[in-house]
C-alpha cells in the first residue's frame, strides 16, 4: 500500500516538472512554427468530423427527449433553452474533450512512446536537441488553440442538432427556437463554456505526452501507455469537469 502511494506522488511530481518544462520551452527558442501548424492540422482537421457528428447527434437526442419529457407539463417550448445552456456550459466542452482524449490523446501518446522505444528521444538529446520542447511544448501550443476551437464548434453543432429536432419533431418554429436559445443566456455562461475547453485541453496533452515519454517496456508499452493515456485523461476530465464547475459556479453565481 505505501509502495504503490510512494509511487502515485513521484509520478504526480515528475508530471508536474514535466509540464513545468512544457509550459518554459515556450518562451525560449528555437521555434518550431511548421511543427505547430502541423500539429494543429493533425489535431484540428482530423478532429472536426467526429467532433461535430457527436455533438450533432448529442443535440438531436437531447432536444428529442427534453422536449417529450416537456410536453407533459406543457413547458415544450423551452427546449430552445435548455439545448443551448446543456451544450455550452456541460456537453459541449465535456464531450469534445472525451472525443480528444481518445483520438488526440492517445495519438499524442503512441507517436512520442514509439520514438521513446526505438531511441529517437535519446538520439535528439545527443544532437543538442530539447525532445520536450519540440515534442511536448509544440503540441500543447497547438493543443490549447485547437481544442477551444474545437469546443466552439462542438457548441454550435449541438445547438444546430437541437434546432433541426425541434423545428421538425416538435412543431418549434426556427425563429422561437433562436430566440429561446440565446434568450437565458448570459455573460458568465458563456465564461463557463469558454474557460472549460483550456482546462480540458491542457489535460489531454500534458497527459498524453507525458505517458509518452516515460513508456516503457519495448512496443508493447506503447500500446499500454496508449490505453493509459486515454483514461487517465478521461478520468481527470470527468472529475475536474465537477470540481471547475463547482468553483465557477461559487465564483459567478
Amino acid at each position: 500500500m505505501f509502495g504503490r502511494s510512494a509511487k502515485f506522488f513521484i509520478s504526480l511530481y515528475e508530471y508536474l516538472v514535466f509540464v513545468g518544462e512544457t509550459i518554459y520551452g515556450l518562451f525560449r527558442g528555437p521555434f518550431y512554427g511548421l511543427e505547430v501548424l502541423y500539429q494543429m492540422k493533425e489535431m484540428g482537421v482530423s478532429s472536426l468530423p467526429i467532433v461535430v457528428l457527436t455533438s450533432l447527434t448529442t443535440g438531436m437526442v437531447f432536444a428529442l427527449q427534453t422536449g417529450h419529457a416537456l410536453s407533459y407539463f406543457g413547458a415544450k417550448m423551452y427546449v430552445g433553452t435548455l439545448v443551448g445552456l446543456s451544450m455550452l456550459m456541460e456537453l459541449g466542452p465535456v464531450l469534445t474533450a472525451l472525443v480528444l482524449a481518445g483520438r488526440v490523446g492517445s495519438g499524442i501518446a503512441a507517436e512520442v512512446a514509439s520514438m521513446r522505444v526505438t531511441e529517437q528521444i535519446d538520439a535528439m538529446r545527443a544532437m543538442a536537441t530539447n525532445p520536450i520542447k519540440k515534442l511536448s511544448s509544440t503540441r500543447f501550443l497547438a493543443g490549447m488553440i485547437i481544442v477551444p476551437l474545437l469546443t466552439y464548434i462542438s457548441i454550435l453543432s449541438g445547438i444546430l442538432g437541437g434546432m433541426i429536432v425541434a423545428v421538425l419533431n416538435l412543431g418549434i418554429s426556427l425563429p422561437f427556437y433562436k430566440q429561446s436559445v440565446f434568450r437565458m443566456m448570459m455573460m458568465r455562461d458563456v465564461f463557463v463554456g469558454f474557460v472549460k475547453p483550456f482546462f480540458f485541453g491542457f489535460i489531454i496533452i500534458t497527459v498524453g505526452a507525458f505517458v509518452g515519454f516515460t513508456s516503457e517496456g519495448g512496443t508493447e508499452g506503447v500500446g499500454k501507455s496508449t490505453t493509459k493515456s486515454v483514461v487517465i485523461s478521461s478520468i481527470l476530465v470527468l472529475v475536474g469537469d465537477y470540481f471547475l464547475t463547482k468553483v465557477l459556479l461559487m465564483i459567478l453565481y
